[in-house]
């Protein structure tokens, strides 16, 4: 039986492995499990979508599933996945959609769903989900006034819109800012805060045309953003992904800076104004060793969790904490929302460099990264990394070599047929050595 969720949802090939008819059939099974003890008259699912060429389709596909079973859908347009999630829960709808395979190129899309509370489901809830799925359990026969109907409205994207607006203290005049929206789901709704935060605000990559998202730009390629700080001469640069979800920024010298740095200076401030719980940040295993050594150094926590913002989610909701995330920019702040959120990051990023009057590359020293290497390799079957043996012994000799002034991580990618190797240490050759090593008995034995 192959898995349908991975880490972030559904994921695949728009038109290939993520058809027209799985959409429409996992709206009918995702909707009747999340709906079926529910009585509502009109039980409601909203959706939205990035800018990719297929969203259409499969938005039309998952709003005819929806309409089958009884649920009715809004249609939201193009919005980021913070606004569906945050939607769900000030809305009341049962359930939240988002049509986007987030960083990813253009060929690929995704299904996240969320609950009316606006949390990503649970593994145990996509498990169920799946079984019934390939069961093809029996749905409720719907017909007559009780099919469902379906709405267009953008128009609640402003609630959104004003909630971001209230997690800030201060405006951020005499501050310069290029934003690089990955011609994605922040094309209209970045450059409209930070207009109304009274930003000088250069924007660049905020002309979609279905095919160029994430297209040499935004999070995953900050090139264009570098040159365009430089040559503006900004305070700083903000890149989000393809459905704005996280947040990467660049520093007035043209210095890329990551999640575990954002998160680092955030911590820090929160932790000045007494407003970070425990004094503990939840962050995962990719997380650099640097990050960790710089929390340490300032009388600050890190909790780690497996790979993706849910674990870190349920990390943070399990024990009180309020900060949390990854290195590729997911970051969460839990007062204001329940999943990663690159404008949300954004902006509490600009306040912080506002209230201290600090440059970001003055804030980034409060942390210094470990050398670190991250090789993906392809193999056949993923599933199989558990049981080699000879790749087992392979990582516990780098483990050995390396002893406590390094790191090693093996694992699956949760969305493609990947194995993902990270090693840190002292010694920027001697970690890119080991991992090519690793990565050649993986290749031997899964590929």
């Amino acid at each position: 039986m192959d898995k349908l969720f991975g880490t972030d949802g559904i994921r695949g090939v728009a038109n290939k492995k993520l058809t027209p008819q799985l959409a429409f059939d996992m709206a009918r099974y995702v909707g009747s499990y999340l709906t079926e003890n529910n009585n509502l008259e009109h039980k409601r699912a909203i959706i939205g979508k990035d800018t990719r060429i297929s969203g259409d389709m499969l938005a039309a596909s998952l709003t005819a599933g929806f309409n089958s079973v009884g649920i009715d859908v809004v249609e939201l347009g193009v919005v980021t996945t913070p606004t569906v999630a945050y939607l769900a829960k000030e809305t009341n709808a049962q359930i939240g959609v988002m049509i986007s395979a987030s960083h990813n190129p253009m060929e690929d899309n995704g299904i996240k769903f969320f609950n009316t509370t606006g949390f990503k489901l649970s593994d145990k809830v996509e498990l169920e989900i799946e079984k019934r799925y390939y069961k093809k359990e029996s749905l409720p026969e719907v017909i007559g006034e009780k099919v469902g109907i379906a709405v267009k409205d953008s128009s609640m994207v402003s609630k959104y819109l004003k909630h971001l607006l209230s997690a800030v203290s201060t405006d951020f005049s005499n501050i310069k800012i290029v934003l690089d929206c990955a011609n994605g789901a922040s094309y209209q709704l970045a450059p409209k805060l930070f207009e109304m935060l009274e930003a000088e605000t250069y924007v660049i990559n905020d002309k979609p045309d279905g095919t160029n998202i994430n297209k040499q730009c935004g999070s995953t390629d900050t090139k264009e953003l570098v040159e365009a700080v430089k040559r503006n001469k900004a305070d700083l640069g903000l890149a989000f992904d393809g459905d704005a979800d996280r947040l990467i920024a660049i520093d007035e010298n043209g210095v890329e800076v990551d999640g575990d740095y954002i998160m680092a200076i955030c911590a820090d401030s929160m932790k000045e104004k007494k407003e970070l719980n425990q004094n503990t940040v939840v962050a995962t295993v990719m997380s650099n060793l640097g990050f960790e050594l710089g929390l340490t150094n300032n009388g600050l926590n890190l909790k780690r969790t497996k790979v993706g913002d849910r674990y870190v989610l349920e990390e943070m909701q399990k024990n009180g904490y309020n900060l949390g995330g990854e290195q590729s920019g997911h970051i969460i702040f839990s007062e204001y929302g329940t999943t990663g959120d690159g404008l949300l990051t954004a902006i509490k990023l600009v306040e912080t460099l506002k209230l201290k009057n600090k440059s970001l590359s003055q804030l980034k020293k409060i942390m210094r990264k470990l050398p670190q290497v991250l090789l993906n390799t392809k193999v056949g079957d993923k599933s199989k990394l558990s049981s080699s043996k000879k790749v087992a012994d392979k990582i516990a000799q780098v483990e050995q070599k390396m002893g406590q002034e390094g790191r090693v991580l093996v694992r699956p990618s949760g969305t493609e047929e990947l194995i993902r190797v990270m090693l840190e240490g002292k010694d920027q050759q001697q970690i890119q050595t080991l991992a090519e090593e690793i990565v050649g008995v993986i290749q031997q034995e899964l590929s």
